[in-house]
């Protein structure tokens, strides 16, 4: 299973997962919900992830680093400003509120436990991986910001 670390891109994980979620929630039909405010609750999402993705995206911007989640080895300085300062992975986060936002808004059971998915897989095949570079290449720097911020939220 380790020949899947950092080689499939987070937005193509993204993409199938929007694709299951849909063929889920169309398929799956008993585990269907009446959820309250799935349209309010999906705007959310879209608008705080919009928010915090590009808020991860100019952080890295600005410092001149690679936003390239493949190519971690190009990074250039760990970033701990702004969004950064609370999220280790805004803009993986902002991927799951798209993905949750939209389960909900499928109102299927089954269809929000798959959005847990890119979490899960997300934390074993990428971000994981992506740390053991981030500490081989910044060291004590980035191991104190780890301890700093949390992965997630």
């Amino acid at each position: 299973m380790d020949k899947l670390e950092r080689k499939i891109p987070p937005v193509a994980i993204f993409v199938i997962l929007v694709v299951v979620i849909n063929k889920v929630a169309h398929s799956f039909h008993g585990f269907s919900l009446d959820l309250p405010l799935s349209s309010l609750v999906f705007g959310l999402c879209f608008v705080v992830a919009g928010i915090v993705g590009i808020a991860g995206v100019y952080e890295f911007r600005k410092a001149k680093t690679t936003v390239n989640p493949v190519k971690v080895e190009q990074a250039s300085s760990v970033v701990d400003s702004g969004i950064f300062a609370y999220s280790r992975n805004p803009m993986y986060l902002g991927l799951f509120l798209l993905l949750f936002g939209y389960a909900y808004w499928q109102q299927n059971l089954l269809a929000i436990a798959c959005s847990f998915l890119f979490v899960i897989y997300m934390n074993r095949f990428q971000i994981t991986p992506e740390e053991r570079a981030l500490e081989q290449l910044f060291g004590a720097q980035y191991l104190d910001y780890k301890q700093r911020v949390r992965r997630w939220i």
